[in-house]
């Protein structure tokens, strides 16, 4: 008897998996698309407005910093002209710069002065 029962369930289950599904109504799917899109907006409007003030106050930091920058890279020239830095055993990251004779090996235009 249970043998037959699963016989039959089995020949119906073909025929169940065929029956077609309600389609959701379309509007509601847009409607709620839309409402997504709507918030999405609002949270990026919202994110945007409470970030202005710090970007206007971080930019006028950097127009500040501006001139101590430029006496640094002044004083750095090019960035071929030092090793890759080392990091020592007490934590000191130490970045020495290439001798005259490193700089002609490799092609590069020496200091002027005499290290």
């Amino acid at each position: 008897m249970k043998r037959i029962a699963l016989c039959l369930c089995l020949a119906a289950a073909p025929l169940l998996a065929e029956t077609p599904a309600q389609p959701e109504s379309a509007p509601e799917v847009e409607q709620g698309f839309s409402l997504m899109q709507e918030g999405a907006k609002l949270l990026l409007r919202g994110l945007a407005a409470n970030m202005e003030p710090a970007l206007k106050e971080m930019g006028a930091a950097m127009a500040g910093m501006e001139p101590k920058l430029r006496e640094v890279l002044a004083l750095i020239d090019d960035l071929r002209n030092y090793h890759a830095p080392e990091l020592l055993e007490n934590g000191d990251i130490l970045i020495r710069r290439k001798t005259p004779a490193e700089m002609k090996v490799q092609g590069l235009d020496g200091p002027a002065t005499d290290l």
